[in-house]
């Protein structure tokens, strides 16, 4: 009786880390566990898969520029790096934040319970020889981790084993961080299969996937756009989604640039990428509820898979055979699981992989379905996430600011060399003179054509003169807006060219500041404001 009221009480949770742990722990893990769901897709979470930093994984070809785009985000050498033309990176090196500069190896890694990597111990000796943690005192460090991994290899070199299943740890890792981001290198867009492998392996996290074309500054911009649309059409190929996968361009590293032609775009690009990482920190919570919400989904349908398959086996005789054919008929099952259970097909693991892992199991071991199990995780996913979902909204409410800070991050802030100074609404910042005065006796022409009263234009006649440009009703009521500095539905001389500055700013295609910012105000209305 207990018991039964126990359950319909609601969770009731301090953090989303404690309470997604928590979650996992009473709700999905006993399900996982029932049903053998950790030796057919991913080992069991950890305390530390909770807590842990943000991590970015970095996978591409060898000499794309991995660990040179590391130390670019960091401005500092990390241990155990090494960067050269030749496959030079030939372990998986988590950059983490420390108090010491120091190497921890891959045995000693897997048993530090404080860190998320104890479960990659399944990989075995083979793996943990190339698996290790450089530690340091980094200000970018402080808010994220980062996966450097060894350089997919193509041609003869791709056919030596590693002695590892290199595509299963990268799904490994997939699983695990925040951002996936796959370098390219102008120069050698080649596919290799391992790389087409790898890309394959990480099928099922597009969103977090985002892809670099480095080192685009050592080609022309006609070479450039056709190396673009190769990458493209390549990718089009491997990742099978309706969505284009987001492609940053750039030169990420501290430089000079072989060819300037690009700049603009390159610092454009860049500043777009460093947006898309500062954000992870403030969305790890969301991210790591939405990973539990895919995990629970997967590990329903593996629940109804195996109860199917231990369903069919006969008590006694033909146990074998029963066994090979329910293998073989396996896409038979799924669909009849999808049918009546009325699942999506997306939720299914992949057929194959499934009949091969399939064959090293006993089906009359399998568990008989428990539907309290199934009903518990079902809760879960109705009422529970709900709540913790209010409750990663006022995490992020309360901590508003929390981004990456430091390294490459600082260079693009503030100062002239941020992004944008001195371009746009920003021109004419840091000068004595009033930016917009420059052009001011062209406006005032056409202002007094417009048969000004006591020096100032309706509202209706500037309207007649701003729709000359083209620009759609919205973004005129802003110019509007921003221009009429005293707030009197009429517009003077100055407040007139400002109006013309800002619609020429739109026009160049650079964004409205959200107020007006100070060197933008006129002269004669400085001393009001």
């Amino acid at each position: 009786m207990f018991r039964k009221t126990l359950k319909k009480d609601p969770e009731l949770f301090q953090n989303v880390s404690e309470g997604l742990r928590r979650l996992y722990r009473t709700k999905l893990f006993p399900l996982e566990d029932t049903y053998r769901f950790h030796d057919f897709h991913s080992p069991a979470l950890e305390d530390a898969d909770f807590d842990n930093k943000p991590m970015v994984l970095l996978v591409g070809q060898y000499s794309t520029g991995k660990t040179t785009f590391i130390r670019h985000l960091m401005e500092q050498d990390f241990p155990g790096m090494r960067i050269g033309p030749e496959p030079t990176t030939d372990s998986f090196i988590a950059v983490m934040h420390g108090d010491q500069e120091g190497v921890i190896p891959g045995n000693a890694l897997v048993v530090d319970p404080k860190k998320p990597f104890r479960k990659l111990n399944a990989f075995g000796n083979a793996f943990l020889n190339r698996f290790m943690c450089a530690q340091m005192p980094n200000a970018v460090l402080e808010s994220i981790s980062i996966i450097d991994t060894p350089g997919i290899l193509s041609g003869e070199k791709q056919r030596i084993s590693r002695g590892y299943d290199f595509a299963a740890v990268l799904e490994w890792f997939a699983e695990r961080v925040d951002r996936i981001i796959l370098l390219f290198d102008a120069h050698k867009l080649d596919i290799s299969d391992e790389f087409s492998e790898v890309i394959r392996a990480l099928k099922n996290h597009e969103d977090k996937m985002r892809v670099v074309l480095n080192k685009a500054d050592q080609i022309s911009t006609q070479q450039l756009m056709r190396v673009y649309g190769a990458l493209m059409w390549s990718l089009g190929k491997i990742i099978n989604t309706p969505e284009v996968v987001r492609v940053y361009i750039g030169s990420f590293w501290a430089q000079p640039l072989l060819v300037p032609d690009n700049r603009k775009l390159f610092e454009a690009e860049e500043q777009d990428l460093f947006v898309d990482i500062q954000s992870l920190p403030r969305n790890a919570a969301l991210r790591k509820l939405n990973d539990l919400i895919k995990r629970a989904r997967l590990a329903k349908v593996h629940a109804y898979i195996i109860t199917a398959l231990k369903k069919e086996m006969p008590a006694v005789f033909g146990k074998e055979s029963k066994k090979k054919e329910l293998i073989t008929n396996l896409g038979e099952i799924y669909h009849r699981v999808e049918k009546e259970h009325n699942i999506s097909p997306g939720d299914f693991p992949k057929l194959e992989k499934m009949q091969e892992l399939l064959n090293g199991h006993d089906f009359t071991k399998f568990a008989n379905l428990k539907p309290k199990l199934l009903e518990a995780v079902e809760d879960m996913l109705a009422n529970d996430i709900a709540r913790l979902m209010a409750l990663v909204r006022q995490e992020e409410a309360n901590m508003p600011s929390q981004s990456v800070k430091g390294g490459a991050f600082e260079g693009t802030m503030s100062g002239p060399f941020g992004h944008g100074y001195g371009e746009g609404a920003s021109e004419g910042i840091d000068e004595l003179e009033w930016v917009v005065g420059r052009d001011k006796p062209t406006y005032d022409e056409i202002f007094y054509t417009l048969s000004p009263i006591n020096g100032k234009v309706t509202g209706a006649a500037a309207k007649k003169e701003m729709v000359k440009s083209k620009l759609p009703n919205s973004v005129l009521g802003k110019i509007w807006k921003l221009a009429d500095v005293d707030k009197d539905g009429l517009l003077d001389d100055e407040e007139f060219a400002l109006a013309n500055h800002l619609i020429k700013v739109k026009l160049e295609g650079h964004e409205l500041p959200a107020s007006l910012p100070d060197h933008l105000v006129p002269p004669s209305k400085r001393e009001e404001q």
